[in-house]
């Protein structure tokens, strides 16, 4: 008698399949898949696997066994595509693993892994396995919620970069904080936000809303010829399920080794599936720089009231008024502002801003610690610390964003 849970037909169809760099090295395996599913199985490889998960073929299939060893850690990026193309076609991934690290499996199982068994497979693991993954409930969807995150294409994304003119002046913080608020803005019909981490080396957006870094993103960023809105929407992640982030990459790379041409398909991309597109640039000036300068809507930079703020603020004006850069398109913020009864900081604020002959428009006051810890605990400052001053100026910023862009969006409209 079978111990399948799987529905046997007159004419078998392949309702399962075997990936691995050999299938041949794990005898058990194919053992088991035989005494599960008879001749109901195929194999594949793992180079093989992803470009036919997304084919109408693969419609037929219920669930994948992913076999993998020690040796195949280094080929962690292409399993975890083949995890993604799997989930993406509603396929259930069962990952059998023999001496593979902790660190790697854990991976593999953020990536949308429903079940693992060890190897050599224990009696009977592989069918109970295969039952427990055919037979869980899917997770539902609120209603209000359904269609909230696919990818239209019909959009028309107002795009707000945040750049830090001097390290430690709280460019991440506003970045992610601003997002937040925006992606909370309304209650009964929420825009779109998608926070995008440009900090190759040194990014913390992920740091601060407490999300993984992947291999997903380096991938789709240098390959951006290929990439369609799916493969960007794979690349992102959701905080709160109202949030979307694309995280800096898992490792320090170059900023030049993405290109100009990358960074416009990217941001394009984003901007026409979001209502918002928050990035937190990087302080370094690259050549790519100059993409999101264009392509954004209003640019906040961030200042203190300091000496350091002020001489690298002249040294961006410059730079851009000398390459006829849309040096107007600046907003200056000021982290950590004097407050209202501090009348010689009000002067100083008044000092700095018509010596360097800029408009500081943007006042944030200093929330002190509660910030670095809200930021430490992987949540925005809106779960956190509600109450604290910074996080009322912030979101009193995010309403004024929404509401010019929805002005301007009924006068267009008219």
């Amino acid at each position: 008698m079978s111990t399948s849970p799987v529905v046997q037909h007159d004419q078998p169809s392949i309702v399962a399949c075997t990936i691995s760099r050999d299938v041949q090295i794990f005898d058990l395996l194919i053992e088991d898949m035989e005494a599960a599913l008879g001749d109901s199985w195929g194999d594949l490889s793992f180079e093989d696997a992803a470009s036919f998960l997304s084919q109408p073929e693969a419609n037929s299939l219920q669930f994948v066994t992913i076999a993998m060893d020690t040796e195949d850690e280094d080929n962690l990026a292409i399993i975890s595509e083949v995890v993604s193309a799997a989930k993406a076609a509603r396929i259930k991934v069962i990952l059998i693993a023999e001496d593979v690290s902790p660190s790697a499996l854990h991976q593999l199982l953020r990536e949308g892994g429903d079940e693992f068994v060890p190897y050599p497979l224990p009696e009977n693991e592989l069918a109970n396995a295969i039952e427990r993954v055919l037979t869980a409930e899917e997770p539902e969807v609120p209603a209000t919620g359904e269609n909230k995150f696919k990818a239209t294409g019909d959009r028309s994304g107002v795009v707000i970069p945040v750049h830090g003119l001097a390290g430690g002046v709280g460019a991440t913080m506003l970045a992610v904080n601003l997002a937040w608020e925006l992606a909370n803005v309304e209650k009964e019909d929420p825009p779109k936000v998608c926070l995008i981490d440009l900090d190759f080396q040194f990014g913390s957006a992920s740091t601060y809303l407490d999300l993984p870094r992947r291999e997903a993103v380096l991938e789709m960023l240098t390959d951006t010829e290929a990439m369609d809105k799916d493969a960007f929407m794979q690349a992102l992640l959701t905080y709160g399920d109202k949030l979307h982030v694309l995280t800096s990459p898992m490792d320090m790379i170059p900023l030049d080794m993405i290109t100009p041409e990358d960074i416009g398909r990217v941001m394009e991309m984003a901007r026409v599936n979001f209502d918002y597109v928050i990035v937190d640039m990087p302080s370094t000036m690259v050549e790519w720089s100059q993409t999101v300068l264009e392509m954004s809507h209003v640019y906040f930079a961030m200042i203190e009231l300091d000496m350091r703020s002020a001489q690298n603020t002249l040294r961006l004006k410059r730079a851009l008024q000398s390459e006829d850069l849309p040096f107007e398109k600046l907003r200056f913020v000021l982290n950590r502002a004097p407050g209202f009864t501090d009348l010689n900081g009000k002067s100083r604020v008044k000092r700095l801003s018509e010596s360097l002959g800029i408009s500081i428009e943007v006042l944030l006051p200093d929330g002190g610690k509660p910030v670095a810890q809200s930021a430490d605990h992987g949540a925005p400052m809106a779960e956190q610390i509600p109450k604290n001053p910074l996080r009322k100026e912030i979101t009193k910023l995010a309403k004024s964003v929404h509401d010019v862009n929805q002005s301007e969006a009924t006068e267009a409209r008219a």
